[in-house]
């Protein structure tokens, strides 16, 4: 019976919990007000713990933001982070004087690999009307081999990524962007070469599901023993093989078996992360991932020595010109603009 695909129901905290190979996820959803002339919120900032504002007042954060919203410059080492922007933009500039400007549909893949400081900032462009956000930032490990290669990103834009549309038998759409991985033959842009995700044997799979109201999809097996997690983020009610789960709940399901999904009177939306466990020893402290103990005290020796590189940028939490489009800046001089 199809019900035995679930292995296991549960609530979603902050953050979300994961599977190997992926280590860390979280949502952040953001009724941004309208932006002042530095991009910050123009709005009061009183009532907040401005460096440490997680409170969700008015529903937005400043996170670690002092004038703009988001994360001023921090070190990652030993995974890759993908940050996937559903509405708003995102500002990043790091340690090896790369930067970039992306934005509603677009991804960001950036191996940290032997360490880099990175920035992301939430710029409040519009000065006429709100600027909501919506993002998912998933942390994905890197093996042991790969945990000190040299930290770069890679940009999938928006225009680049596949979106699988069908409909069902009542004529329901349903919508899948295929971030990572392959789905129905469409098959996602190449993540960086030394990704988990870019051998096609470890079945790497990140997707965004939109459903519309009544819809039912089947979402297709894979091999067995892979891990798969499907997160129910936003929407009144679904069933997921012919279970009833609410909103705001991570699906654990078996990977080898075909699983539908019935939403509610209306829509839903979910994201999957999938892919073949690396079954390596992990340990994390922070914004570091390796695989023992020595290593993080390693890690955090070398980052206090040498600050991974420095940062070039005059601001902590750096942002780009209000004008300035989508674009990315690589460490190598290659710049992409949009």
């Amino acid at each position: 019976m199809e019900s035995t695909a679930i292995i296991n129901i549960k609530p979603l905290g902050f953050p979300w919990e994961t599977l190997d190979p992926f280590i860390f996820c979280v949502h952040h959803r953001d009724e941004f007000p309208i932006g002042n002339e530095k991009m910050g919120p123009a709005v009061s900032l009183a009532g907040r713990n401005i460096g440490q504002d997680f409170s969700g007042k008015d529903k937005w954060n400043m996170y670690h933001g002092q004038t703009m919203p988001g994360f001023p410059y921090h070190p990652h080492r030993g995974f890759e982070t993908v940050t996937v922007v559903k509405e708003g933009v995102v500002d990043h500039t790091d340690s090896l004087g790369a930067a970039g400007r992306f934005s509603t549909g677009d991804v960001q893949w950036m191996t940290a690999g032997k360490g880099v400081l990175h920035s992301e900032i939430f710029p409040l462009l519009h000065t006429d009307k709100p600027n909501p956000m919506e993002l998912f930032q998933i942390w994905l490990n890197l093996p042991k081999r790969s945990k000190f290669v040299q930290p770069h990103f890679k940009m999938l834009w928006n225009e680049n990524i596949p979106v699988l549309t069908e409909t069902d038998t009542n004529g329901r759409a349903v919508e899948v962007n295929v971030i990572a991985g392959y789905l129905k033959g469409k098959h996602a842009p190449k993540p960086t070469p030394d990704s988990w995700a870019a051998e096609a044997n470890n079945h790497v799979s990140i997707l965004t599901i939109k459903l519309n109201a009544d819809a039912t999809w089947t979402l297709p097996k894979t091999e067995a023993g892979v891990n798969r997690m499907l997160y129910f983020y936003k929407g009144g009610a679904i069933k997921i093989a012919a279970t009833d789960i609410s909103v705001y709940h991570s699906v654990q399901l078996k990977s080898d078996v075909d699983v539908t999904l019935e939403a509610g009177n209306e829509p839903c939306y979910l994201l999957l992360l999938q892919g073949k466990p690396m079954n390596e020893p992990v340990v994390q402290y922070g914004p570091f991932v390796m695989n023992t103990e020595e290593e993080i005290r390693e890690a955090f020796a070398e980052y206090q020595k040498t600050q991974f590189g420095g940062w070039p940028w005059p601001n902590h939490e750096q942002a780009h010109a209000r004008d300035r489009g989508r674009f990315a800046l690589h460490a190598d001089g290659r710049e992409e603009k949009m």
